[in-house]
């Protein structure tokens, strides 16, 4: 072997080491990161985004990984945390989903059934009125004589609200005057409450929510359950 050949495989030994110790490198900065980062986790995206008190399902989300270390306590791992769930805020597109974005559906008491009924948004919801929250249910009725004074009646205090659903439009062609789009509320009630929302949705001229206080029961005495103008002294 001549000079020149030594010089050859020199060099070549030389770029071996080098490819080595640069394999040797990337291979201890990747350790490093991964000791860093950790093992990936799965979490849940929004898909797009999810109106407050919407009714909560997998198919409205995306699975994603992330490093364990980097999600926080809150966020869902399992989409089965959904299940009777709805949203408590606006979920954004691409939110990560966390249990204190959602709180579970009102359920049904016993003795209770549910009855909806559509309400004028624009007197009757206003955007304030939201699963869980109670309301004094109001019908205005015409007088059944003429000579009768026309009347407004606390049908039902204190009705626990379970769903607001979404602004529909009404059917124009029809004869009935009344608002052109409304809101179905849905309550839990007994059955003569029950009764008497079906009796004022059928019968009165209008029919409105009156929201409740919070935390508070609104206590109706029997003098101020029916109103009439003239009675108003």
């Amino acid at each position: 072997m001549n000079s020149r050949q030594r010089r050859g495989v020199i060099l070549l030994l030389l770029s071996v080491l080098c490819a080595l110790g640069a394999f040797a490198g990337v291979l201890v900065v990747i350790g490093d990161v991964n000791s860093k980062v950790g093992s990936e986790v799965v979490a849940y995206r929004a898909k797009g985004d999810i109106a407050p008190y919407t009714p909560l399902a997998a198919a409205q989300f995306e699975e994603v990984r992330i490093p364990k270390r980097w999600l926080s306590d809150t966020a869902v791992t399992d989409l089965g945390a959904l299940r009777d769930k709805m949203s408590l805020t606006t979920l954004k597109k691409g939110s990560l989903l966390q249990t204190d974005m959602y709180v579970g559906r009102p359920q049904l008491q016993p003795g209770e059934q549910e009855i909806a009924i559509m309400i004028d948004a624009s007197t009757g919801v206003a955007g304030k009125i939201t699963p869980g929250s109670k309301v004094n249910i109001l019908g205005t009725f015409k007088g059944k004589k003429p000579t009768d004074p026309d009347q407004s009646v606390v049908m039902v205090a204190n009705a626990r609200v379970i769903n607001v659903g979404k602004l529909t439009p009404l059917d124009k062609d029809s004869e009935k005057k009344g608002p052109a789009e409304a809101v179905p509320i849905t309550f839990a009630l007994n059955t003569k409450d029950s009764q008497r929302v079906a009796y004022a949705e059928s019968f009165a001229e209008h029919v409105r929510l009156a929201l409740v206080s919070p935390g508070t029961d609104s206590q109706v005495s029997p003098g101020d359950r029916w109103y009439t103008l003239e009675g108003d002294k």
